[in-house]
């Protein structure tokens, strides 16, 4: 790992929030694309997905969400569950920042779509009984949205279209709906 990066991991532990905010933005924006250090990095997010802190616990599930695609060993197949279980935060705001960035896992490979396609489609159907579920079902659309974006896979295109038809209520249905316009 490049000492740039490696500072910008260090800063994430910084008092200073306005050097917290910049860390996680250049980590994020870097990792949108293959790194060569993620296992220098990979067990210590993983470990941090159980935090006491909701901050540690939202980023380390974000970048190993974005660091799948830097996992040629394959460990995200292991892992998957320990990040989505991060999409149950008792901390909303984490809970969503987790959800919003999960379909990213979805790029590593047709194992790793296949997981996450199974984990959206699951919660959307079984999420009613949760709070603010209609967010949390709007966040799996948009997921599969930017998922379907990537990979231009005609399959994710029509499970959301036909997640959406089961939403009983039309005003959800048609907000859900402005995904795909």
């Amino acid at each position: 790992m490049d000492p740039k990066v490696k500072g910008y991991f260090e800063n994430l532990e910084s008092k200073d929030k306005n050097l917290q905010y910049e860390a996680f933005n250049y980590i994020i924006s870097v990792t949108r694309e293959p790194v060569d250090w993620s296992y220098e990095v990979w067990d210590r997010l993983k470990s941090e997905l159980t935090n006491k802190g909701n901050h540690q616990r939202s980023r380390a599930a974000q970048f190993l969400s974005n660091l799948a695609i830097s996992d040629p060993e394959k460990r995200m197949l292991n892992d998957f569950p320990a990040i989505w279980q991060v999409t149950y935060d008792p901390k909303f705001v984490t809970a969503r920042h987790t959800l919003q960035s999960i379909w990213r896992v979805g790029l590593a490979g047709p194992e790793q779509r296949g997981i996450v396609i199974e984990h959206l489609v699951n919660r959307f159907l079984n999420c009613k009984a949760e709070k603010n579920y209609t967010l949390i079902r709007y966040d799996i659309i948009q997921c599969m949205r930017n998922l379907y974006d990537a990979v231009k896979n005609e399959e994710i295109k029509q499970k959301a279209l036909e997640l959406i038809e089961t939403e009983e209520d039309l005003k959800y249905r048609k907000k859900y709906m402005t995904v795909w316009k």
